[in-house]
């Protein structure tokens, strides 16, 4: 550990103060640990936990705490005021704290963190960057010759959020696979062609430039005589 404390840091040396190794050896945590590697570029730990700036240096990879703490508390629903109260602490604070104009001690975060549902190693995990924007090479294809469709799952791994959408394409007389009931919801809109919606005994038409919902509590499945594309979504995911 000592060897890769050594190789991260820069120069870390402050008269009186207790540099960043000794604030990694003290505060056993993990995230916490990458992150006063980070903080190390720009400033120091002081013996009461409390961070000092260090002048004429610029990061660019360490975590603006003020301002994730206030993007947390405001996510929570709590105002200053709130926040103030359930962490014992003033409102003036919380204020200074997320405008960065002081800085906590580790027990203090702790605390604050804590009445914001968190910890200290979930605080400073760094973010992955989340794929917002899909693209062909993104899509998982799959032909029924049988059936005459093809379907492709557009969004990646979509089982595992909360819903998932498909882009359908039927060919003429194509047909999807008829689907057991199931909890949830469906929606479906047309963008080519035009497809019947078969919902237990009863069947609807919906044509390019319409939109379909319905509760799937039936047996339910696509139909298209002259050939259709269409996005079709379902809550929770069932493709």
């Amino acid at each position: 550990m000592l060897r890769t404390v050594f190789f991260c840091k820069k120069t870390i040396d402050s008269a009186g103060e207790r540099c960043i190794i000794e604030a990694v050896l003290r505060f056993r945590y993990t995230k916490l640990c990458v992150y006063l590697f980070r903080t190390a570029w720009k400033g120091f730990y002081r013996v009461d936990g409390s961070f000092a700036q260090r002048t004429g240096e610029k990061e660019t990879d360490s975590v603006d705490i003020g301002q994730k703490l206030k993007e947390l508390r405001i996510l929570k629903g709590l105002t200053q005021e709130e926040l103030a109260d359930r962490a014992e602490l003033s409102k003036g604070f919380i204020s200074q704290l997320e405008r960065d104009l002081t800085s906590p001690s580790i027990a203090t975060l702790t605390d604050i963190l804590q009445c914001l549902g968190t910890t200290l190693n979930e605080f400073f995990t760094a973010d992955t960057d989340e794929q917002i924007v899909f693209g062909a090479e993104d899509y998982f294809v799959k032909e029924d010759g049988e059936l005459k469709n093809t379907i492709q799952w557009i969004i990646p791994n979509a089982q595992k959020n909360v819903m998932e959408p498909i882009l359908l394409t039927l060919e003429k007389g194509g047909a999807t696979y008829p689907d057991t009931p199931h909890e949830g919801e469906e929606f479906g809109y047309v963008l080519q062609g035009a497809v019947m919606i078969h919902i237990g005994t009863k069947s609807y038409r919906a044509k390019k430039g319409e939109s379909f919902y319905f509760t799937p509590d039936k047996k339910h499945y696509l139909t298209s005589k002259t050939g259709a594309v269409l996005i079709w979504i379902s809550s929770p995911p069932n493709f």
